[in-house]
């Protein structure tokens, strides 16, 4: 039977890229090749040769040549050979030190915190692994054949289809498949709608942009990048300050539960915003990043229900799922709906279509609700054992924004935030001081507090009692 180059990768060895070069002819060249390629590494121990009438037609070069390079090299040490087991490296033969200036020892990597209460992330040891893997194996199976081709800019079908319902249902959205066009998170839908798309072509939106005076400063810097002045609302008991909106041209804000200060925008705030947007012919930019997560009544509905073509609502699964998702959606009005597609592309490049399909599962088959009312559970009760251990421990502290969501505020007193954020990294935890938060402009109201970001949510719940000991070690005395 003739040696042939399919299928068998065991039969026909490692591919090896050689450079025949130098004085001496082909074998001599081999010869020096194959030495220098053990010599260096490349070819490991026990690494197995390919077949020399294979590495011949491979080189162009004639059996013979190959057959006496491998006898030499056997015959040096550097080889060995037996019979059924093919020409390998032998397994004494070690790799050429470096002369190369490189450190005697690899750096350590740099070890995380002791105690994660950084906020924004859901406890990723929660992640319902056996209830995605079953929505994954049925969307897999049932998956036909264009699916594994170039994917839909808007999004599969099945997806929007399961999220029309379940947002109208959970949420109180008002829309229908073709008006959501899914996206990778809440950053990539702000880019998206403000960033160039394409040589010559406009943004979706343009600025100025009212934004709330704390919120994240990634989503300021991405709207800065794209050239987008932003104008700091001020906030208050209610949310934000609406009534204070001028000449912009839309406004952000996350008003089921104010991110990161807490509490819901006022019903009739909610109401002025619609009024806005009607009277400006501005847009309202809804982030609904926790919107399910609330403990002390239902949850307060989607601003998008008042006005579906004044308002762009945004979510994701990274709070309730898993940020390494990468999913989110917008529900968009009519008008925006061609330039988010066009702005996206003609194919789908940023959401998985696998990853898409098996969240449609997990979402249609109520997988996604069992999740969300575990996880409600979970985090109102370890919502509650942080303010019990403050009231026992640092009763002097306040604590809000601990209706809903996955983190809360504590409130310090003035001039101690620096000291305290400072105290908990030396102490090995890791969480945010609340005026990382706060927009640059916003200073000049003198409403600013000092205060800790404290993410309840991050720790996995074996680790969550050790974490709130050391919270409470940090705080300030009265």
């Amino acid at each position: 039977m003739t040696d042939s180059w399919v299928n068998s990768a065991e039969r026909i060895g490692a591919d090896l890229h050689l450079e025949l070069s130098g004085p001496g002819g082909r074998r001599a060249s081999l010869i020096r090749a194959l030495r220098e390629a053990v010599r260096s590494g490349r070819l490991a121990p026990g690494t197995r040769l390919p077949p020399y009438r294979s590495l011949a037609a491979d080189l162009g070069v004639a059996r013979n040549t190959v057959a006496d390079a491998y006898a030499e090299l056997v015959a040096e040490g550097w080889l060995t050979a037996r019979q059924g087991s093919g020409t390998r490296v032998a397994d004494r033969a070690e790799p050429l030190r470096s002369t190369a200036r490189v450190p005697k020892k690899a750096p350590p990597r740099a070890r995380g915190p002791r105690h994660d209460l950084r906020q924004g992330t859901p406890d990723a040891s929660a992640f319902p692994r056996a209830a995605w893997l079953a929505s994954y194996r049925r969307a897999l199976q049932q998956a036909p054949n264009e699916v594994f081709g170039p994917g839909d800019p808007a999004g599969r079908r099945e997806l929007r289809e399961a999220l029309t319902e379940y947002l109208a249902r959970a949420r109180g959205v008002r829309t229908e498949p073709d008006r959501i066009v899914i996206c990778s998170g809440f950053a990539h839908a702000l880019r998206l709608l403000f960033q160039q798309s394409g040589p010559g072509g406009a943004p979706v939106l343009r600025g100025p942009l009212a934004v709330e005076a704390y919120g994240l400063g990634f989503h300021r810097d991405l709207l800065a990048s794209a050239g987008v002045r932003t104008v700091p609302l001020p906030l208050d008991e209610d949310g934000a300050r609406v009534d204070r909106l001028g000449r912009e041209r839309g406004v952000l804000l996350t008003p089921a539960h104010q991110f990161p200060t807490g509490g819901p925008l006022h019903p009739a705030r909610r109401a002025a915003v619609i009024d806005w947007a009607r009277a400006r012919g501005g847009v309202v930019l809804e982030d609904d990043y926790d919107g399910e997560f609330r403990y002390d009544r239902k949850p307060v509905g989607a601003v998008q229900g008042l006005d579906p073509e004044r308002v762009i609502y945004i979510g994701s699964v990274s709070k309730s799922l898993s940020p390494a998702l990468r999913l989110g959606w917008m529900v968009l009005p009519e008008r925006y709906v061609d330039g988010v597609l066009a702005a996206k592309g003609e194919r789908e490049a940023w959401a998985s279509v696998l990853d898409q399909l098996s969240l449609a599962d997990f979402v249609a088959g109520g997988s996604y609700d069992r999740h969300v009312r575990r996880m409600r559970q979970r985090y109102r009760s370890r919502r509650d054992r942080l303010v019990a251990a403050l009231a026992e421990q640092a009763p002097h502290i306040g604590v809000t924004g601990v209706a809903a969501g996955l983190h809360a505020v504590l409130r310090l007193p003035p001039g101690t935030e620096p000291s305290v954020v400072k105290a908990a990294a030396w102490q090995g935890i890791a969480l945010d001081g609340l005026a990382g938060f706060r927009h640059p402009s916003a200073e000049a109201d003198g409403t600013t507090t000092d205060g800790l970001v404290v993410g309840y949510a991050t720790p996995s719940e074996h680790a969550y009692g050790a974490a709130l000991e050391a919270l409470c070690g940090v705080l300030p005395p009265p």
